[in-house]
């Protein structure tokens, strides 16, 4: 894979990074737990036709000033700040795990930057019936089968790019964990069911068929609760990150969405 162009935008006076690719029309990505330590291959199919935005959210690698977002609020408006910098106000979103949180934020309470949604296990919401996994009580050793349907895609994910600092590479991975639990502690419940009718974008939740984190009942939860033309889809062979297990498969169904 070729290597994406990279630009630095400051939120809060902080710097964020914003990876590009790709050729047409926008479609920004806003990664789940983890972020985007380095491109990955469902980007790379998704700029095959569309130029692909990516930005980092603060905390995340490639992105600093979690430390300042207090609220829930600071973290949303920090969010529609990164978007509109990233040049992605009024274009398609991408969001997945926590990422699909913010994504769908964003199409809630800030309609017109979002043209077409697509939400891929999103946190948000809490049910008593069927708890979500908290990924931040978990040890080290369980956290990639809990990530991933395949524990080898996360452990690829999280070791450290080429050129990145084998001694300063955990303490970043360390500050993406606290910058989740920060926005999403506990259970990754933010009380999004009570903004939910306000989304009105043609609106895609995928869920990977073995995820561990959040049950698939909440799928069906994000879609009624949508007031736009929402639909569900399941991603074979894929945990909570669809699209570190199945790229191919993930990349297609987003595609086939957003045409």
């Amino acid at each position: 894979m070729s290597e994406p162009q990279t630009n630095i935008v400051e939120i809060n006076g902080f710097p964020c990074r914003v990876w590009s690719k790709g050729n047409g029309p926008k479609l920004g990505f806003l990664a789940g737990l983890g972020g985007l330590p380095r491109w990955i291959p469902f980007l790379d199919r998704l700029a095959e036709t569309r130029t692909v935005i990516a930005p980092a959210l603060p905390g995340y690698p490639g992105a600093t000033g979690h430390t300042v977002l207090d609220t829930h609020l600071d973290w949303i408006v920090a969010v529609r700040q990164l978007l509109d910098k990233a040049g992605l106000a009024g274009s398609d979103l991408v969001g997945a795990s926590v990422g699909g949180s913010f994504a769908a934020e964003m199409a809630a309470v800030f309609p017109g930057t979002v043209k077409k949604l697509v939400l891929m296990a999103p946190f948000g919401l809490f049910d008593e019936a069927a708890p979500a996994t908290d990924p931040w009580a978990q040890r080290g050793d369980n956290v990639a089968g809990l990530m991933c349907a395949k524990a080898e895609q996360w452990k690829a994910l999280m070791s450290a790019p080429e050129g990145a600092n084998s001694v300063e590479w955990p303490i970043e991975m360390t500050r993406a964990s606290e910058a989740a639990a920060r926005a999403f502690w506990p259970l990754g419940n933010t009380k999004l069911e009570k903004r939910l009718a306000l989304i009105e974008a043609p609106t895609l939740v995928l869920w990977g068929e073995q995820d561990r984190i959040l049950p698939k009942c909440y799928a069906e939860k994000f879609v009624a609760g949508i007031k736009g033309p929402a639909r569900w889809d399941m991603v074979a062979d894929a945990g909570h990150l669809a699209y570190l297990d199945q790229p191919e498969a993930t990349a297609r169904a987003v595609l086939a969405h957003l045409a």
